[in-house]
């Protein structure tokens, strides 16, 4: 359903247009300095308002409801809210039985027997990433020392992301974008292969990103083209590092000691403002919208710290398993 993790548990819940958006994280072990301050530097780099972003740009201040006593977490349940300030659902009255191409409305109206909020996206909207920061807030603390460090790397096929977005927004269209990000200091040996693997533990919750719909680690598809002599990482050192790192810091879905790296690929924003061609739900004639309202030209330029967390969400789950399983050995 909405939530994910064995031990690191997180929660998301909200509409993009309803009340408030925000997270609920189970399984942080106390004692964990913790302030709504501390929210703030990662949250301010998910925030609107620049190029190439949506005009609605949301103050996202946390409240921290639960979980947290003196500054420091309890070791219960955290509940991070954000309300919904600024909100105009007035574009959404003309699309409600029009489905936007490329965005959930068409199969989540479906699902829900046409009872799905339709304002924004509801709760398929990328307003709710705000949640899943603020749980990476929390997991970035678990891992420490390890860091979780993100970019984009291109967008809509070129290496200047905002001027990009700025001639696809002049011409109402959108774009997509790669973001790569780069985790240092792990453990070696993070991972439960076959079905909780590094790499199904992070695709599972990067592909919980709205837009996001490929991901490869290390040299990813690019290894299909090679020789096993030229992407073998020759290993240098009683530590594990290698020589190169094809493999993406990951063998056998276990980390090996290198820095984990990964890229998504984010397909351009559904909500455009040229025509495209959909159906009346009401009737199933054809029938043509251009969506006015508030979206991002290149919803990529905001993922970065949304992809840090959720590498941090991820490893925070394997970090504190893998701490499990030596507890329980060393008792037997």
């Amino acid at each position: 359903m909405n939530s994910f993790g064995r031990i690191f548990r997180v929660s998301i819940f909200g509409e993009s247009h309803g009340p408030s958006v925000g997270a609920v994280v189970d399984g942080c072990p106390p004692g964990i300095p913790l302030s709504e301050d501390d929210f703030e530097a990662d949250l301010s780099r998910r925030r609107a308002g620049g190029e190439g972003t949506t005009k609605r740009v949301e103050p996202d201040l946390p409240r921290l409801e639960s979980g947290v006593f003196e500054g420091r977490t309890t070791g219960t349940p955290i509940l991070v809210r954000f309300a919904n300030t600024d909100v105009d659902s007035s574009a959404y009255d003309s699309i409600r039985f029009t489905p936007r191409p490329g965005h959930a409305d068409f199969a989540a109206q479906h699902r829900s027997g046409r009872a799905a909020d339709c304002r924004g996206g509801g709760h398929f909207s990328g307003r709710l990433t705000v949640a899943l920061v603020a749980a990476g807030v929390i997991a970035k603390k678990v891992i420490l020392p390890a860091r979780a460090e993100a970019e984009v790397t291109e967008a809509g096929g070129a290496k200047d992301p905002g001027s990009t977005a700025r001639e696809a927004a002049a011409d109402g269209d959108s774009i997509g974008g790669v973001v790569e990000c780069r985790v240092t200091g792990l453990p070696i040996g993070l991972g439960e292969p076959f079905f909780d693997s590094a790499e199904s533990v992070i695709g599972h919750l990067a592909f919980a990103i709205p837009g996001v719909k490929a991901i490869e680690f290390g040299v990813g598809f690019v290894s299909a083209r090679m020789r096993g002599s030229a992407y073998n990482d020759a290993i240098v050192d009683a530590n594990g590092r290698t020589a190169t790192n094809n493999a993406g810091g990951l063998n056998g879905g276990l980390t090996n000691g290198n820095e984990v790296v990964f890229r998504v690929a984010v397909r351009p924003t559904a909500s455009i403002a040229k025509p495209q061609k959909t159906i009346d739900l009401r009737s199933g004639d054809s029938a043509t919208i251009s969506v006015a309202g508030r979206h991002d030209a290149c919803i990529a330029l905001r993922v970065p710290v949304i992809l840090e967390a959720v590498a941090a969400i991820a490893f925070a789950d394997l970090v504190l398993i893998s701490k499990a399983m030596a507890s329980q050995r060393g008792k037997e």
